[in-house]
């Protein structure tokens, strides 16, 4: 379970992650973090939030990050908002780290997801930031936190999602480890 002051580290790429405040602390208002990107490129592949926005406070460095399509940079001292249900991603693009405040409005369970994900990641269980495909149907169906492939329509996606979701569960995989986090989805 995430605690404010709690720091998950990506053993590969030493990107680091600190929980400024969880969705426990704030009543699921938010989830706010201080992220370290060391790596250069994107991570993960552009995606959409279905009921978050995502904001972001530049503290040092740029970050570039994509919104529907085109590609912008954000320098220290400057924000930005990343808003729900629209094709996005965030990443550093340049030789020197960029380190940004970061908060997701509501929080519901994102924060869980994060230490999940930084778990699986630094047991060899996500490659090049993508789940395994049975992982992504079941932490689809199963996380409060909805988040989507901005590459494919999302009627598949949830057909996709609701169909194998529950048959991957049989098969015992979770939204959310304990291994990871203390409880289980």
């Amino acid at each position: 379970m995430p605690k404010s002051g709690q720091k998950l580290t990506d053993s590969f790429t030493g990107d680091s992650i600190e929980f400024i405040e969880t969705s426990a602390e704030t009543n699921g208002e938010r989830v706010t973090l201080k992220v370290k990107l060391k790596s250069k490129g994107q991570a993960v592949d552009d995606h959409l939030h279905i009921i978050q926005e995502e904001s972001y406070k530049i503290l040092s460095g740029r970050m570039t990050y994509i919104l529907d399509g085109n590609q912008h940079y954000v320098n220290a001292g400057e924000e930005v908002v990343l808003p729900k249900n629209k094709a996005h991603n965030h990443y550093n693009t340049d030789n020197e780290p960029v380190e940004y405040i970061q908060s997701i409005t509501p929080g519901l369970d994102i924060d869980l997801f994060i230490e999940n994900l930084i778990g699986m990641i630094n047991d060899g269980k996500v490659k090049e930031g993508k789940l395994p495909f049975l992982q992504a149907m079941v932490t689809g169906k199963y996380l409060d936190s909805p988040s989507r492939l901005a590459s494919i329509p999302l009627g598949l996606q949830n057909v996709l999602i609701n169909l194998l979701g529950p048959i991957a569960r049989l098969f015992g995989y979770r939204a959310i480890y304990k291994k990871y986090t203390g409880v289980e989805k």
